[in-house]
């Protein structure tokens, strides 16, 4: 697939913004990179868009694992077992994703996006106790859960944060400061999978996740900056983005229903 300079620029704007709402917002933000590769930069494949997204969003996911493992925020026993047995969900995803039609696919894609902007204006608490740990009474349960979310991961081509956070958080009743920094283990693991799954098709345009991925690191860098400035609005800022989703998804639903 052959995209021209002006789609490239557009790519690298999209990239930013969703590495900046990413880095602004935390969580969700990534579900604006398939709507804007495909209705902004117009990249005429769906498939494509969703499987140069699950790269992207992988990528970004990588890099910010750094400061969170500095941090001491990730629990790696369950962060990997979580992981481990998601990333057979999201192959199998990616797979079934790759078999259905891209319009329909986006279709659902867009009732998808209704669900994240619900759950991004819903109050979270921080319960939860930090010195959890993951063995094998409760590997399980953890397990479920991982397998669960990366099918769910796998199919849409997204990180799913919005899900990994509250599943670890049920499986294993750690505290969501440390959900958080593991779920970028399990956002990583599944986006990779769908991305070489998507991959294999030829379903991913390097090209464009390269400059995605550029982009979106300076762009995360510029929003969490803005974020420490703008804590206090936490909550409003939340409201305001899952506004835009909602906007995003009532014109994705509308640009199914016409074609």
């Amino acid at each position: 697939m052959a995209l021209d300079t002006i789609q490239y620029l557009l790519g690298a704007g999209s990239g930013g913004l969703v590495g900046f709402t990413l880095g602004l917002v935390g969580g969700g933000g990534s579900i604006l990179a398939v709507p804007l590769m495909v209705y902004l930069v117009g990249v005429p494949q769906p498939h494509v868009a969703i499987g140069t997204s699950a790269l992207a969003v992988a990528a970004n996911a990588a890099a910010n694992l750094v400061p969170h493992a500095r941090a001491g925020t990730i629990k790696w026993r369950c962060a990997t077992m979580f992981a481990a047995a998601g990333v057979a969900g999201a192959y199998a995803g990616s797979t079934l994703g790759k078999a259905m039609d891209g319009q329909r696919l986006l279709f659902l894609f867009a009732l998808l996006m209704l669900v994240v902007g619900a759950l991004m204006i819903r109050n979270r608490k921080d319960p939860g106790n930090p010195d959890v740990q993951c063995r094998r009474e409760n590997a399980p349960k953890v397990m479920g859960y991982g397998l669960g979310t990366g099918l769910f991961s796998g199919f849409f081509g997204i990180g799913g944060g919005f899900l990994i956070v509250p599943a670890l958080m049920a499986s294993t009743a750690m505290p969501m400061r440390n959900a958080v920094g593991s779920s970028l283990v399990a956002v990583t693991a599944f986006g990779l999978t769908a991305a070489v799954n998507y991959a294999l098709s030829g379903l991913v345009d390097w090209a464009l996740a390269g400059v995605f991925i550029l982009s979106g690191v300076a762009g995360g860098i510029a929003g969490t900056l803005l974020s420490q400035r703008l804590s206090a609005m936490k909550g409003l800022l939340n409201t305001l983005f899952a506004g835009l989703i909602f906007v995003v998804a009532i014109y994705m639903l509308w640009q199914s229903a016409i074609r």
